[in-house]
């Protein structure tokens, strides 16, 4: 899969533009993070490069097809089912048996370091230990497009430590991971940055009207007027 955004620019009715003229080429095998100072559009962006939202101008053009994966900033669970299950539902619903499932299921938990709590319910786990089989239960979907909404934002630093080496595991042939944060660390464990700072509209001064004010206020020292 590949997505191109070609001069893409969003605002909501009566606002600022939150960026424009975005052009941005994403390729699989590579996470992208994706930063910029709050209310910049991040959110925005990952809903208009999972298609969920139409930009304002511009077009986005995905070449390939497959699914995408979200996971948002809290993590949401059922709340009396095991990690286990969590990632064993989108295995079932491939088409695997039971069986075969939950031994790919351990594989995956193995990879996010979360084999220890296999059958621990979600409601007992940890922060860091919730995101991460948020991370792993999409992961076991087999995303070619998965994006990730600040994965660390309301997490402890040994907590945010363990997702973001989680997120450094994602990097996969087959699949676009773009993960929207504040952290640098985050930042780090990515491959690319998007700083949509660089796709910001800023207003230049008016040179001229800045030489108005400025000559306005010289005074010619033979008549005493100013010029």
């Amino acid at each position: 899969m590949q997505v191109t955004l070609n001069r893409v620019g969003h605002q909501f009715s009566g606002k600022p533009w939150l960026f424009r003229h975005m052009t941005q080429e994403l390729h699989e095998g590579e996470v992208y993070a994706l930063i910029g100072p709050s209310g910049s559009g991040k959110s925005t962006l990952l809903s208009i490069i999972a298609g969920w939202l139409e930009p304002t101008e511009g077009t986005i053009i995905t070449t390939g097809t497959g699914r995408t994966s979200w996971v948002f900033q809290n993590p949401y669970g059922i709340a009396r089912r095991s990690a286990l299950d969590h990632v064993v539902f989108p295995l079932l619903a491939e088409g695997m048996d039971r069986v075969e499932a939950e031994i790919r299921a351990y594989e995956i938990l193995d990879t996010f370091h979360l084999n220890s709590i296999a059958q621990q319910e979600f409601a007992s786990l940890s922060g860091g230990e919730a995101q991460r089989l948020m991370l792993a239960r999409a992961f076991a979907s087999h995303p070619s497009l998965f994006l990730i909404d600040e994965p660390t934002a309301q997490l402890d630093l040994h907590t945010r430590q363990e997702v973001n080496a989680a997120i450094a595991d994602l990097a996969c042939a087959q699949t676009i991971v773009v993960v929207a944060t504040h952290d640098k660390e985050t930042e780090r464990m990515c491959t690319q940055v998007i700083d949509l700072r660089e796709w910001q509209e800023t207003e230049k001064p008016n040179k001229q009207t800045e030489t108005d004010q400025y000559t306005s206020h010289i005074s010619d020292p033979v008549r005493g007027e100013d010029l």
